[in-house]
């Protein structure tokens, strides 16, 4: 097994549309209003938010680290860009939208790729993030055993101590309330939401259906309440001031 595979550094883009995308794209769309904007998506894999953000505007960008995934997004998306998400290939002020889907994760220096995403937003612009919630049941981005690597869901890694964390899972980070909104400490925007979202269930659905309803119908009851805390993703939308 390749003991640096790109599952572990990059994660694993999303190729088919489901339920959970068209959650996160509602929730997308209720609180960065991307109708006729400039859109950006930093870290767009295969380009299947690109693709979606085409039906709000005609003016959307994405940005991929691969040059692999980038070429495979640019045959059917125009405005893709291989370029790191730490040092984007913008202007100043040229977004109105910029979108950061489970992403901080896996890059060098997540601070600075939100301050990237902040220098590249107008004022009033929105940055919308989301990325795993340390206190989730399961490590979805799998771990390093004895110098292999593992893909699969793991449970109760993010309830280690950190130094143990941090052994089994080096290529992904997972964040608590108060890590992910230090990124923003400092910079010049306002956070406007902050939660905590549970999964799709898309897998599970595909075959047993009525389970997958069940768990979605208990689950996202939770949301409103403080047990959404232990979620599988944080939803953060912050606007540029």
């Amino acid at each position: 097994m390749d003991p640096d595979p790109k599952s572990a550094r990059l994660g694993v883009p999303s190729y088919v549309w489901r339920f959970g995308q068209d959650r996160r794209l509602d929730l997308i769309a209720r609180h960065a209003a991307p109708e006729g904007k400039r859109i950006l998506d930093a870290g767009c894999g295969v380009g299947i938010y690109v693709r979606k953000f085409r039906h709000f505007s005609e003016h959307v960008s994405g940005v991929e680290l691969d040059e692999e995934r980038a070429t495979e997004a640019g045959q059917e998306l125009p405005g893709i860009v291989c370029a790191l998400v730490e040092t984007l290939p913008f202007a100043e002020a040229t977004f109105d939208v910029v979108l950061s889907h489970e992403v901080l994760e896996h890059v060098g220096d997540d601070r600075r790729a939100v301050a990237e995403a902040m220098r590249v937003l107008r004022p009033g612009g929105r940055l919308v993030v989301f990325v795993p919630n340390r206190w989730w049941l399961f490590e979805t981005h799998g771990v390093y055993w004895r110098g292999r690597y593992h893909l699969g869901n793991i449970p109760l890694i993010g309830y280690l101590p950190d130094a143990l964390r941090e052994r089994l899972a080096p290529h992904v980070r997972a964040y608590t309330r108060s890590q992910l909104r230090a990124l923003f400490v400092g910079l010049p925007c306002r956070v406007v939401v902050h939660t905590v979202i549970y999964p799709g269930y898309d897998k599970l659905s595909a075959r047993q259906r009525r389970l997958a309803g069940a768990l979605r119908r208990l689950t996202y009851m939770l949301e409103g309440t403080p047990l959404r805390w232990f979620g599988l993703s944080h939803f953060l939308v912050a606007e540029k001031l």
